[in-house]
């Protein structure tokens, strides 16, 4: 019964092993666009980007908002919609562009569904481009929001020793690292967005590989059970010549071509 032998070229192996393992990191790198869109957001919204934790007023600022503890809860001032009444130009700067990073975000995110329509590689590209517009807006805000340190609004939670990046009473609160950290994600985002989009592998179509039915009762010296030489890249091999003295007794004898053929040469 013969041996059906096929082979696989490495090539091709190679290339699909390449597309599974860039799918599953794209997969991830969208998981975390979300998660950089979700930490954006609570830097928008939250005020606890400084505030006075030790005094008993305990007020809390953020970019668009001052909170103060009243005897029951908090009350907080500041509205988005009285965005150009607010006294510090830097504040307003922090708000516009932590704003416009939030909304690219989301829209690199809504982007995703552009891959039912347009290839992958522009996909990722338009969304790297928008991760890192959405980062450059967010690191704006985190450099102007210290220059508005000096105003009056400011200096009411914070005492008057506050200034250009000095806090005075105040101390860093978690929004604001929040805000930095979401900088390096935006940052770190667009890059594998790129070499996503740039490093892919263009797939050729199967190898077509000729099926060969060998007998295994009978085996010459060009052919072997586990395929061809030149298939499996297998070194000539030398070719011992009988001994001397079995050359004599041959040449004694009638030349015979098939009796030639069949005597057995040794393989090194």
């Amino acid at each position: 019964m013969g041996t059906k032998i096929e082979y696989v070229d490495s090539s091709h192996m190679y290339a699909t092993n390449y597309i599974r393992n860039s799918k599953a990191i794209a997969v991830l790198w969208a998981i975390f666009s979300i998660c950089y869109a979700i930490i954006s957001v609570v830097a928008f919204v939250t005020p606890e980007w400084v505030g006075d934790s030790d005094s008993d007023a305990g007020g809390r600022l953020g970019l668009w908002q001052i909170c103060q503890k009243d005897d029951l809860n908090d009350s907080c001032s500041g509205k988005l919609e009285e965005l150009l009444e607010m006294q510090s130009i830097a504040f307003q700067v922090a708000t516009v562009f932590c704003g416009l990073a939030v909304g690219t975000a989301a829209l690199a995110i809504c982007c995703l569904l552009l891959m039912v329509f347009m290839k992958s590689t522009t996909v990722f590209h338009i969304c790297g481009w928008m991760q890192m517009l959405s980062a450059l807006c967010m690191v704006i805000a985190c450099v102007s929001f210290p220059f508005g340190w000096n105003s009056d609004e400011f200096r009411k939670v914070c005492g008057p020793e506050s200034n250009r990046f000095e806090v005075g009473l105040c101390s860093m609160r978690w929004a604001y690292p929040l805000a930095i950290i979401a900088c390096i994600d935006g940052f770190i985002l667009a890059t594998l967005s790129f070499i996503l989009a740039t490093r892919h592998v263009r797939l050729q179509p199967e190898p077509q590989y000729q099926s060969r039915e060998i007998n295994n009762a009978y085996v010459t010296d060009a052919v072997s059970i586990a395929g061809s030489r030149k298939s499996l890249n297998l070194q000539p091999v030398l070719l011992v010549a009988p001994p001397h003295h079995m050359t004599d007794t041959l040449s004694s004898r009638v030349y015979r071509p098939d009796y030639h053929s069949s005597l057995h040469q040794f393989q090194l």
